[in-house]
């Protein structure tokens, strides 16, 4: 699948009651609950929600989890949004971990910048 973003974080789509899996990573010691792993099974990978943003920009910042390949989604909304008559509207940064850093603040001021 090519989620991105923490999805299965309570704070996201994954809410479900108490006890909360230990933040970070899904592994067979802290599983997803609630309904994340319900739509992975089901075999949604959510570009259908980033596709209705459009043509809304937005950039993913990617950490620790989010490698290139799961930018691979973001290319239903740029069609979308290319279908709109929108172009440059969609983006992916990446870095080794997951805490924002120098660099990848910088790259989010400046695509704000643009929008």
């Amino acid at each position: 699948m090519s989620f991105t973003g923490q999805y299965w974080e309570p704070w996201y789509i994954g809410y479900h009651p108490q006890p909360w899996l230990t933040r970070g990573m899904i592994t067979k010691e802290n599983p997803a609950k609630g309904l994340y792993p319900k739509l992975v099974a089901e075999g949604y990978d959510l570009h259908e929600r980033h596709a209705l943003m459009a043509p809304r920009p937005f950039l993913v910042s990617g950490g620790s989890g989010d490698t290139p390949k799961r930018g691979v989604p973001l290319n239903h909304s740029i069609g979308v949004n290319h279908l709109l008559g929108f172009k440059n509207r969609v983006g992916m940064t990446n870095r080794p971990t997951h805490s924002p850093n120098l660099v990848s603040n910088k790259q989010a001021y400046l695509f704000l910048n643009i929008f």
